[in-house]
């Protein structure tokens, strides 16, 4: 059965990271594993007792959690793990072949640093499966009813087509398909309205909805949260690797700034050097 691990902190912001990877869960009948790294640097301040009881104090956490979602998914454990909290998470995710790992950023419990910046960041960039990265502070919902789907001209973009269109099947979401042409050169634009075709295909066979849309972009990270505002989406499906530019490398890596700017869940692919489209 497949599995969903879901890294936790028990700040507000996990908790709802969780909610998230329950509602997944249940729509697609896998299970859930939530994770609990005992950092030396933060565990401190996630649990203010003698640490020799912090333990005690987690498990008693994580079985209050397995009883208020008993029977709302298939199953639901936990695991402790002692280390470095980006390695540890992805560890368990590839012992258990997880389908993907469900994170918070920007914890709300005072101490941020715990999920925000180089923990998120980490978890994509290590992770060998899919990453959804949910950030606090916004109200967005759980139902997964549009799903945007950038573009460009790298062959790898289309890597994450297959799980979009699981998830799209799983919540019958809507997908919009964004064609980010970047370039004025004639080959670069119609490479992107190929693979756009391509991904049209791919979702006519699969009886899912989608729309098409294509835009002029200077910077692929700010027109894209553009236009997920401007449809009201529910999540950005986007690849750790993307197209490069001046402004894009001056603001950073595009997995980056849509993990710590996207006011949407961001479902983060990394490329696995293959096209099977």
């Amino acid at each position: 059965m497949k599995r969903i691990v879901v890294g936790i902190d028990f700040s507000d912001n996990s908790l709802n990271a969780l909610e998230h990877a329950i509602l997944i869960s249940k729509k697609a009948n896998m299970s859930v594993t939530m994770v609990w790294v005992d950092h030396i640097d933060y565990s401190k301040e996630i649990f203010n007792i003698d640490p020799t009881h912090r333990l005690d104090a987690v498990a008693k956490q994580f079985n209050e959690l397995m009883k208020k979602y008993e029977g709302c998914c298939n199953n639901i454990d936990f695991v402790v793990r002692k280390g470095k909290v980006y390695s540890e998470i992805c560890g368990v995710a590839d012992e258990l072949k997880a389908y993907m790992i469900v994170v918070g950023t920007h914890g709300l419990s005072g101490f941020e640093e715990f999920w925000s910046g180089s923990n998120a960041n980490r978890i994509v960039s290590a992770s060998n499966v899919p990453v959804l990265t949910i950030r606090g502070g916004n109200d967005i919902s759980q139902n997964l009813d549009r799903i945007v789907l950038p573009l460009d001209s790298t062959k790898v973009t289309r890597e994450k087509i297959p799980i979009t269109a699981d998830l799209a099947k799983y919540f019958d979401s809507e997908v919009h398909i964004l064609g980010l042409q970047t370039s004025s050169h004639t080959d670069i634009r119609y490479r992107i309205k190929a693979y756009v075709a391509q991904a049209e295909d791919y979702f006519k066979e699969r009886d899912i909805k989608f729309v098409s849309a294509f835009i002029d972009s200077d910077q692929i990270t700010d027109d894209t949260l553009e236009y997920a505002k401007k449809i009201k989406a529910n999540m950005i499906s986007i690849m750790t690797e993307q197209e490069t530019s001046t402004s894009n490398l001056w603001m950073g890596p595009y997995a980056s700034q849509m993990v710590n700017h996207s006011p949407f869940p961001v479902l983060s692919v990394k490329p696995k050097r293959t096209v099977i489209l």
